[in-house]
């Protein structure tokens, strides 16, 4: 389904054909990931770094501008909403 860019992976780094492909596989899982699902997942991670909400919640509405499909900008309230329902 990807063949060329399984193609110029091969190409431009070490990866065999398997291998160009599995990464490929997991980048596009990475960003079918709904805004929500990302927004729980890194205030998960976030949090067990050790950042308070104050913190995660402005660092999540930031980071959320360069997914690769930027959803709608959220408010600090609207990740809040996401978070805690």
């Amino acid at each position: 389904m990807h063949d060329e860019l399984v193609d110029h992976l091969m190409r431009s780094s070490p990866l065999s054909r398997g291998e160009a492909l599995r990464v490929i596989q997991d980048v596009l899982a990475y960003f079918d990931e709904t805004t929500e699902d990302y927004v729980r997942r890194r205030h998960r991670e976030l949090q067990a770094q050790g950042l308070v909400n104050s913190a995660i919640f402005e660092r999540i509405t930031a980071d959320l501008n360069y997914r690769a499909v930027a959803p709608p900008e959220l408010t600090l309230r609207q990740v809040r909403r996401i978070v805690y329902g």
